[in-house]
């Protein structure tokens, strides 16, 4: 090459440089794309992801033409370098080493870091276009890259590796949970908090989400029927269980739409209203509210009754309840439901024991443990292991608390204050 002036070498190296990085641009760019992307450009009619996605198919070809011309090209520009420092500097050693670590530097800043570190920012935008230059690449050097390829797939073969295209990665729950979580700036917020919502219905049950036994507006058939016409005229719920003496003997649900005719001739007794009771739905506790969604589906059901393993009552749950976890509330709450949950000017909140810890959590910003009892009493309960006295405080997954009233072996009431750092009164992170 000593005929060659040495402005044409240097022009020479130049590009073969950017023929470098082009390559390393376009290795980056193609194996950093987003398949989920991707895939929703060649469905809206992307030439250039369509042909990405064609090559991202067959991986191993695809990486042996961009590894191919990528290496081709680095060892003609070390070549070029150390005929252009013989022809300057003379065929000394050093000269050849120096004309190495000049190639070196020059394939790291301007062939290698800076295109991949552009591939790799925007590789939407460059992947379907490098596209059209990789595609007819590939159909000249098969050849070579068949060859090559014929002693990768043994070694391949070793660690397990399977030919052709990258396997498609199943995302999980909790990534996609991430992926929504990351994406606030593509849709409202309250559309981001309804799907983090339904990944959350994977992982709680229906004892999580259900009215405590204590707090159950039921009917006892056995009561005096002034009372029990009393009850129905006042009752906050249209579905009421009915039990036998004890709140636990459930013998129907009463749809109180079917007592109106009743009442209206002033015929309620006992016998019609149990002619009118529908027979009670009982779920287990550890039913996942998802399933339980689908369960009232398919059983034409809206209302059921959660038992433990025994079989003992333990709470009630309704289609709303479930909805209500999805969406949020759009129903107004009982009077005697205490779950108008709100911070007060002195930054204290005054509760029930009987409060769902889910419920706190998400109106007053907390972050209560939800892996062991379900309401505030269980939680200072098991924290204490022992029943605690009025005036008696306490502190809790960083929130003070102070235990106001105890009755019958139960926290009656309890005053929340806020923890430092803590979100504005409402604000609850997502669940």
């Amino acid at each position: 090459m000593d005929d060659i002036p040495l402005a044409w070498q240097y022009l020479l190296l130049a590009a073969l440089l950017v023929v470098s990085g082009f390559f390393s641009i376009a290795e980056t760019s193609m194996m950093a794309l987003n398949r989920y992307r991707l895939k929703a450009l060649v469905r809206l009619g992307s030439r250039g992801a369509k042909i990405a996605s064609d090559l991202l198919a067959k991986t191993d070809k695809l990486l042996g033409v961009i590894l191919l011309g990528n290496n081709l090209v680095n060892a003609a520009a070390a070549t070029l370098v150390g005929v252009i420092a013989i022809q300057l500097f003379g065929d000394e050693k050093i000269v050849l080493a120096g004309g190495t670590l000049v190639i070196t530097f020059l394939i790291l800043v301007f062939a290698e870091i800076t295109p991949k570190v552009i591939g790799a920012a925007y590789a939407e935008r460059i992947a379907p276009f490098i596209a059209y230059v990789l595609k007819p690449l590939l159909r000249v050097l098969y050849p070579i890259v068949w060859f090559v390829n014929l002693f990768v797939a043994p070694l391949a073969f070793v660690f397990g590796v399977r030919r052709g295209g990258a396997q498609p990665s199943r995302l999980s729950t909790e990534e996609l949970r991430m992926i929504v979580l990351e994406s606030a700036q593509f849709m409202p917020k309250k559309h981001q908090s309804i799907l983090v919502n339904l990944f959350d219905l994977e992982r709680i049950t229906v004892e999580d989400v259900m009215t405590p036994r204590a707090r159950i507006e039921a009917v006892d058939i056995n009561a005096a029927i002034e009372t029990i016409d009393e009850q129905l005229a006042t009752a906050y719920h249209t579905r009421l269980p009915v039990y036998r003496g004890e709140p636990g003997t459930v013998i129907g649900i009463l749809h109180l739409r079917k007592v109106l005719h009743l009442a209206q001739r002033n015929q309620i007794d006992r016998a019609g209203i149990e002619s009118l009771l529908n027979e009670p739905y009982f779920v287990p506790a550890s039913t996942p509210v998802f399933a339980q969604l689908h369960y009232f589906q398919e059983n034409h059901q809206r209302i059921a009754l959660v038992v433990d393993e025994y079989g003992e009552l333990q709470g009630l749950v309704t289609l709303e309840d479930i909805i209500e976890e999805i969406i949020g509330e759009f129903t107004t709450t009982a009077p005697a439901s205490p779950t108008a949950f709100r911070w007060g000017e002195d930054g204290s909140a005054l509760v029930e024991g009987t409060a769902q810890l889910r419920e706190l959590n998400r109106k007053l910003g907390l972050a209560l443990p939800l892996d062991g009892p379900k309401t505030l009493n269980g939680l200072i309960l098991e924290h204490l292991q022992d029943i605690p006295e009025s005036g008696v405080s306490v502190k809790i997954a960083d929130t003070p608390m102070e235990i106001l009233q105890t009755q019958d072996r139960v926290i009656r009431t309890v005053r929340l204050f806020r923890p430092r750092g803590s979100e504005a009164a409402g604000a609850a992170p997502p669940s």
